[in-house]
């Protein structure tokens, strides 16, 4: 049976999967996005997190950069230079040994009590994903019931600007 025609080479490539965080500096205009960033009204910054193989990141830089509404595209994961974190809140409930168990495991990773009944916390925790990943696990037994994530946010160090 004929195979269809492809324009691409049909080779077996076993390119390692990676995660990226991109920051996009965008027009701030209706559809784009709405809040302002960098002191300028007419600029916003989205921040994506995406994985693929080192090929697909880079098609999909190359498509953000031919987008009309971006201004620039920065690989912030390839800079070495940014610092990325992520807020969560997390519900548990829980009574007893369940509920100090929480507590002092709230303790050791910083994460603050925002809400708390007889029954019931509510914990927000700030760090990178990974931390927050390992917070959530920890807390499933104990009785976990909700978590709400905003997604990374980053930035570059030192004194420059995107």
């Amino acid at each position: 049976m004929n195979q269809p025609a492809s324009a691409y080479f049909m080779e077996d490539r076993h390119d390692p999967i990676e995660a990226h965080t991109l920051s996009v500096l965008v027009q701030n205009e209706p559809g784009v996005l709405a809040r302002e960033t960098e002191n300028q009204k007419h600029v916003s910054r989205i921040t994506i997190v995406t994985t693929g193989t080192p090929m697909v990141i880079e098609q999909i830089k190359h498509q953000l950069d031919r987008m009309v509404p971006v201004y620039r595209v920065v690989d912030m994961t390839l800079t070495g230079r940014s610092i990325e974190r992520e807020l969560a809140m997390v519900k548990l409930r829980g009574t007893g040994e369940h509920r100090v168990e929480a507590l002092r495991l709230a303790e050791a990773f910083r994460a603050r009590v925002i809400d708390a009944t007889t029954e019931s916390f509510v914990f927000e925790i700030t760090g990178n994903s990974a931390k927050i990943n390992q917070f959530i696990d920890l807390m499933r037994p104990l009785g976990l019931v909700e978590v709400s994530r905003t997604g990374v946010a980053a930035i570059g160090r030192g004194a420059e600007g995107m």
